[in-house]
Formats: C-alpha cells, sequence, structure tokens
C-alpha cells in the first residue's frame, strides 16, 4: 500500500477536444472534438485525420533563443491555466523543493524542419534557429527557468509512455522527500517529422482512427500539453484524486512491436493495483492505449479481458489523436475529468462498432453511457516503443 497518497490537484489541459477543464469536460462526455480534423499540413500530397490543439500562443520573443519553440510556447499557454494555482501553492516554499519533470518526444522538432529547410535553399541556417530548441530537455528546463523552480528539473523521453512515466518519477520525488511540490505532465506538438516516422512504419490512418475494431488501419497523431500539480496528501484532503498507484515494465521484445502475449503489459497493471492497494475489481473505468493499430489492440484486448472482464473502457484517442509524448498525462486527465463528473459520465469508445473476430471482447463505453455507481478508482495504460509499459491508478480518497 502506497503509504503517502500523492495528491493530483485540479490540471490543466490543451488538445482536439479544447482548452481547460471545463471545455474538455464538455467535449470528452459528448464525444465531440473539434480539433479533430482533416489536413496536410504536415504531410504534403497527402490529406490525414490529425488532433490540432487550437490554443492561442504567447510569443516567446523575450525567452532565449534555445528556448523558442512551438512545443515550448503550447506549454507555457497551457501552464497559464494553473499558474495562480501554482504561486499560491509555492509561495511558502523554498525553490530548491520545487520539481518540474515533463515527457516529451518532439520537443523542438518542428524548428529543426524548418532550419533544414532553410539550410538546403540558402546554404546557411537562419539567425532564429538554435540547435538546442529540438533537445528533449526543452520543456522542462524552460518552465523551470521561468518560475525560478531550483529543484530537480528533468525530461523524460520513451515514446509513449513519456509523460505517464513523468508523473510517477513526480510521485517518487515526493515521496523520497526530495520535492514537496512538483509540476508534472507533458507536451508534444505535430511535426511532419513524426507524421513521415508512422508513416514509414504504415501505421497512420487517413481517416478517423477505429481502436479494437477489425476495420482498424493505424493511429491518427495529435498534439497535446497537459499538467499536474503534485503534492503528498496533508490532514484536511478529502475528496482529492490521488495517484494511489503505478506500475512500470519493459518487454524488450521488439523495437516497435508489442510481446503478443502481454505479460509486461499485465505485470505493469497488477503492480499499479497493488501499490494502490485494490483489486481489480475496484476499477471503474479503464482508459485503455487503444492506438487502432493491429499489434496493440490485440494484445492490449487480450490483457484487459483477461483482468477486467466487465469493467467499462475506452480508448479517447480518437477525440485527441495520439499524444505521443503526451498521451500519457493527457489520458490521466481525462481519467481525472471521469472521477471528478458528478453525474458519473464515461468516455465514449467511439468506433465503427464492428468487433475484430480474433479479439477478445471488452466492455466499450457507448455514447452517453453513465456509470451505474460513482466511479472511485479507475486506470489508465500506456505502451510505448521498445517494450515500455505504465499503468496508473488514480483514485478518490
Amino acid at each position: 500500500m502506497c503509504p503517502d497518497p500523492i495528491v493530483l490537484l485540479p490540471p490543466a489541459v490543451s488538445c482536439a477536444l479544447g482548452d481547460g477543464l471545463e471545455n474538455v469536460r464538455e467535449a470528452l462526455f459528448s464525444g465531440h472534438s473539434p480539433g479533430m480534423r482533416r489536413s496536410d499540413a504536415y504531410s504534403p500530397g497527402r490529406t490525414l485525420t490529425l488532433g490540432h490543439a487550437d490554443t492561442p500562443l504567447p510569443p516567446l520573443d523575450s525567452f532565449p533563443l534555445p528556448q523558442r519553440s512551438r512545443n515550448n510556447a503550447l506549454l507555457l499557454a497551457t501552464f497559464a491555466q494553473i499558474e495562480s494555482a501554482f504561486r499560491e501553492l509555492a509561495h511558502d516554499i523554498p525553490a530548491h523543493r520545487v520539481a518540474v519533470i515533463l515527457g516529451t518526444s518532439t520537443s523542438g522538432i518542428a524548428e529543426s524542419e524548418t532550419a533544414v529547410r532553410h539550410h538546403h535553399l540558402t546554404g546557411h541556417l537562419p539567425e532564429w534557429f538554435h540547435s538546442s530548441q529540438q533537445e528533449p530537455g526543452s520543456p522542462a528546463r524552460t518552465l523551470a527557468e521561468y518560475l525560478g523552480c531550483a529543484g530537480p528539473v528533468y525530461s523524460v523521453s520513451t515514446a509513449c509512455t513519456s509523460s505517464a512515466k513523468a508523473l510517477i518519477s513526480g510521485a517518487r520525488l515526493l515521496r523520497s522527500g526530495l520535492a514537496d511540490l512538483v509540476i508534472a505532465g507533458g507536451v508534444d506538438t505535430l511535426t511532419r517529422f513524426t507524421i513521415a516516422g508512422f508513416s514509414s512504419l504504415e501505421a497512420v490512418s487517413e481517416t478517423p482512427c477505429l481502436p479494437f475494431s477489425a476495420n482498424r488501419c493505424g493511429i491518427n497523431i495529435g498534439e497535446a500539453a497537459a499538467l499536474f500539480l503534485m503534492r503528498r496528501q496533508t490532514p484536511g484532503d478529502e475528496h482529492m484524486v490521488t495517484l494511489a498507484g503505478w506500475g512500470e515494465t519493459s518487454d524488450g521484445y521488439h523495437i516497435s512491436a508489442p510481446d503478443p502475449n502481454g505479460i509486461g503489459a499485465t505485470n505493469a497493471i497488477v503492480e499499479a493495483l497493488a501499490r494502490a492497494d485494490c483489486s481489480a475489481d475496484d476499477i471503474g473505468y479503464v482508459n485503455l492505449h487503444g492506438t487502432a493499430t493491429h499489434h496493440n489492440d490485440a494484445m492490449e484486448s487480450r490483457v484487459i479481458s483477461q483482468l477486467f472482464p466487465h469493467c467499462p473502457a475506452s480508448s479517447t484517442k480518437p477525440m485527441t489523436g495520439h499524444a505521443l509524448g503526451a498521451a500519457g498525462v493527457l489520458e490521466a486527465v481525462l481519467t481525472w475529468l471521469t472521477l471528478t463528473d458528478d453525474t458519473h459520465r464515461l468516455p465514449p469508445h467511439l468506433w465503427d462498432g464492428i468487433q475484430d473476430k480474433d479479439d477478445p471482447i471488452l466492455s466499450l463505453v457507448a455514447p452517453r453511457m453513465h456509470a451505474q455507481a460513482p466511479v472511485r478508482a479507475a486506470l489508465s495504460t500506456s505502451f510505448a516503443f521498445g517494450g515500455s509499459n505504465t499503468a496508473l491508478v488514480l483514485k478518490i480518497t
């Protein structure tokens, strides 16, 4: 059992569902995502369904050149949603006791793409470009320097588990006494680089993705930023969402395909349940990784059907796109919204309803479905290239 529950305070979020908790909440449960639309902006000559974060971005002219990227602008625009809450909490905490841990995979690679094209045409790099813009450590450093945080500051880049691992890392810093307040989350933005990379694997769907469908043909890539303020639970904290448990494993099975038996995924979930002092029966909702790729969905349906055969579950990626390094924390935010919804709504699973006969059947959430009882504990899974597996248990205290 986790001796020190870690409180997840109301988060900041920007994604295809909208900006801010209330906008995202209503779009999530209605199944309407204004940012999911077709575009060839990142794949000239090929129109794809992408998840756009239509968030107004601040200028970064006053920031050092290495920190000026669209990725960092989305991070700062999203953090503004919780900046006043952060400053109030951090007022009496020494700067060296405040940590910033973020997950990312793209960082500022979009700026590098533009700079390389400029170099190809002119023979030199543009004056506005600095190679450090693309470093994975840039988002965490940018936010920490902006706030004057002097505690542990680092980024995690483990593909699709990156920001879930950032939350886990934040919890460990709090549990170990190395920090009193943590900003943890992730940010990833659309780039030609990532879309070309996934396209080379034949893993990108031109049409809206269909997780767990017999007709699934790949992912929709999206962009997002999401951030939690994390602290240890204190006396008087009641009806708060906590990161009660987590599990991490690594298969080492294949560079891009999951272990089809799902042993590592199962072990991560079992570890998360044990740490949260929960049984599978305590879980009222599962936010699935649900990428709509053949191998991932086959593995995940096998694991979830064995552990949670009757639990309501859904993949929210048809409403957000796969936000890569930000996916883990984004889906933790959507799970947080599920736990705190007064009317017990569940995130719908949007698909064509055509079950793959080769995969186990899951209890997928239908549109406008409500839980039969208040959801007190929920699970969110993330699985990444290289066999990286994470599972998060969020729980109402």
